[in-house]
Order: structure tokens, then sequence, then C-alpha cells
């Protein structure tokens, strides 16, 4: 599977090109902005685009109510094949948002519900739907939104209408787009026969078509595996990787990684490629969230480093700030144009051994030293053997571990590693060391 092998870069539409929160039905082709960007993700070493909604919908794009049409404050359908015909061109695969757990009260079969009550033929794409209650809308019925939500309709997944629907809007999005793969809005809540016939759907149109679930807690294995979802979001790491280095505390992302990953019989994904991320639309920025400036580049280093899909959020990389406190349209700015510094550098040198690196995309993980402030861990397959190491602390640090040779190449710099007395890692460092077999 080719997302095993890549590393994303998240961007969420609306806000990357400045579109106004309401849908103001006047169109304006500012989806093109994309292309612009092309080289700084090329050089960021991104070889897969994640977009949040494109599609038209009410407001932030997660309450639809066309499917089938690009949001109009986006541009037209011809704008967005323009732009996904320049990433591909590049070389760059795009996965789109797919929200199928809820639509918009402006999505059009919603309306006729509305508008024809009992009479409506959708009554029934939409799940409990009751004419005897009332929503915080006044609308003079009741239907379930999403978490209390009544701007998110939650559509009924068993009803064979909009199942069908749902599927041939996706197989038009292949055909139209050429998208290579979906991330599933709020998955945990999807219907689990919708989302296997999802998945046959999707394998059947599309050789390699990626499906990214959302998921938070629990067992991803529930829906990750052969029948349903290639991957999900890592949520468990993301809260891991921060928290570890604000408390100093490297126990935390090790104890994750090792429940998920690690060499024990009972570990729960081995052999799988969950998708890991510092920060997305829906967080705070990982500049803000970090308590230590100096633990940014490190941060992503353990990201990369460790077992799954590596995914920056656009405008991270160069260390832009915005606190979830501050709300949504923070998270979700407008950037004029993109910027590099000594982070996104990192970031390219980060993404290169990885896409480069057999056991960085496929191999197992082990805890080789473990410290409060410092850990190493190996990434192993049958032909390469990658040692990740990690020095949060602000002195420097001798690590004494049996390398299991003399020499390595230090992935990230390019420089050569002699382990024969110990391995000194600097003051709030990182290493990837390709070692000799």
């Amino acid at each position: 599977m080719w997302a095993y092998e890549s590393v994303f870069y998240q961007i969420y539409p609306l806000g990357f090109c400045g579109a106004p929160f309401e849908n103001d039905g006047k169109a304006e082709s500012r989806i093109l902005k994309v292309i612009d960007w092309i080289p700084h993700i090329k050089k960021l070493g991104a070889n897969a685009i994640y977009f949040s909604p494109v599609f038209e919908s009410d407001t932030h794009g997660y309450n639809t109510r066309d499917y089938k049409k690009i949001d109009t404050r986006l541009g037209s359908n011809e704008d967005f094949k323009k732009v996904c015909d320049a990433l591909h061109k590049e070389g760059i695969k795009v996965v789109l948002d797919g929200v199928f757990n809820h639509v918009g009260r402006g999505f059009w079969a919603f309306q006729d519900v509305l508008q024809n009550r009992e009479g409506s033929g959708y009554k029934d794409w939409f799940h409990r739907i009751d004419f005897g209650g009332n929503s915080n809308y006044n609308d003079g019925l009741w239907y379930e939104g999403w978490e209390g939500n009544y701007d998110l309709v939650k559509l009924n997944l068993r009803n064979e209408a909009v199942i069908n629907h749902l599927l041939e809007c996706v197989g038009g999005w292949i055909d139209e787009f050429g998208i290579d793969g979906l991330r599933l809005d709020v998955a945990y809540c999807l219907d689990h026969d919708f989302v296997r016939r999802l998945r046959s759907f999707c394998d059947s149109k599309k050789e390699e078509f990626f499906l990214l679930g959302e998921m938070l807690h629990g067992d991803y294995n529930q829906m990750v595996n052969d029948g349903m979802l290639h991957s999900a979001t890592n949520y468990e790491c993301y809260k891991g990787l921060f928290s570890s280095f604000n408390s100093m505390n490297m126990f935390e992302i090790n104890h994750s990684l090792l429940r998920q990953f690690g060499p024990e019989n009972w570990t729960l994904y081995k052999g799988k490629h969950m998708l890991s991320f510092v920060d997305n639309h829906d967080v705070s920025r990982i500049a803000s969230n970090l308590t230590n400036e100096k633990h940014l580049p490190l941060i992503y280093a353990l990201m990369f480093g460790m077992p799954g899909i590596p995914c920056v959020y656009y405008g991270s990389e160069w260390g832009a700030k915005a606190s979830k406190s501050e709300g949504d349209p923070a998270l979700r700015a407008c950037f004029e144009k993109p910027l590099e510094n000594e982070l996104t550098t990192y970031i390219s040198k980060l993404a290169k051994a990885k896409k480069a690196s057999k056991a960085l995309n496929y191999g197992d993980f082990k805890s080789i030293v473990l410290t409060n402030k410092q850990c190493i861990f190996e990434r192993r397959c049958d032909d390469e053997r990658v040692l990740v190491a990690i020095n949060a602390d602000s002195e420097s640090y001798t690590a004494h571990f049996d390398a299991g040779c003399g020499m390595a190449e230090e992935m990230i710099d390019g420089k050569t590693h002699d382990f024969g007395g110990g391995s000194e890692l600097p003051p709030y460092s990182a290493a990837f060391w390709k070692m000799e077999r």
C-alpha cells in the first residue's frame, strides 16, 4: 500500500484559502491556491495530501449540502480537478474527507423533509426523525444531531438509498478527480456494515484505494482490518507525544508504543500503520502546545521515527502557533504563502529518511534505552535496522548500550557514527542511525 511509505500533508481548504465562514454562495476559485504551494509541499518531502472537506456545505465543511459539488467558496469542480491533476503530475496522492455520518441542514434531502414532513420521500434517509418532537431550531420535528449538534443531521446508514447515494458520490470523486483515498470523519460513529460496503466498493473501483478512519479511543482493530479500514488516526500516541515532552516523562510515549507495536505477543497493532500527527485542524498547534520550544524539532523526529504514517498540518512545519482556546478559525488559518526556516528544513530531512527506509516504514518496534528525558528505540525489518534516539534534556547524554556493531550512518545529517565508546547525544537532539548489518 502506497500510503505506508508516504508522508502526508494536511490542508483544511476553507481556512487555507481564506474563505468566509458562512457559505455566501459567491463563487471564487480560491482552491487554485494549492497549486502555488506544490513546490513547498514537495520540498518538505510530503507525497500525499489529505484535504479536509471540499464539498458544498453550510459553514465549516462538515455540514455537507451536496456531495457532488465543490464548495462554491473554493471554486468549481473544474478548479478542483486542476488542483488534483497538478498534484498527481508531481507524484502527490490526494485523499479527501469523507463526511458520511451526518450532513448539514442545507442538505437537499433534509430540506425536502423540512418542507414536506411525513410526506417526504427522504424521511427515512435520516436517523430517528420524530415528527412529534422538536429541536433547538424549532422545526416542529426532532432528529439526531451528531453529539447534540443539530446543525449536523445524522444519516441513516442502514438505508439502501443512502448507501447507494454515498457510494455513487465516492465513485464520482474517483472518476472526476482521480482521488487516491478517503479519511472518514468520526469513523468511530459509522455503521460497521456501511464501512465494509465502502471498502468493498473502493477496492473494486481503484487498486490500493486508501481508507483512513478518524478514531479517538478504544481498540482500533474494530475498524482497522482486512475488511474495513487500512488505518486510523493514532490519538493515543498524539497525546503521548506532547505530554511526554511537557512532563519530561518519555515513559509515557514509550508505554503507548510498546502497547501498540512492541515485541510482545499481546501487542495491539503490530504490522499495522496508524496515522501519526502532532497536531491537526481540531487541536492546538504543536508550537503552542509544547512548553519548551526547543522540543519542537524533537517531537517531529519522534513522530517520524515511530511506527506509523507521519502527517504534517499546514503551517505547523514552520512553527505557526494557535491554541484551541482561541477557537477553530485560529487553528485553520489562512497563510499568504508558505514560510521556510530551520524547522521546515529539518522536517524535510526527516521525511527523506522516512520514505527511503524500509525499517522506518515497516520495521518492528523495540525500546533500547529509556529514561525520563531520553529514549532510544529500534526499528528493524529483515534487511535493515535503524535506531531512533531522542535527548530532550538541556544537558548532553551518553548512552551505553549494545548497538550490535561499531559504525552507523546518521540518516538526518549523513555523517558516520562510531558506537565504540557509547553514544553521546547533544542537548535537545535527535538522531536516526542506520546500522551496519
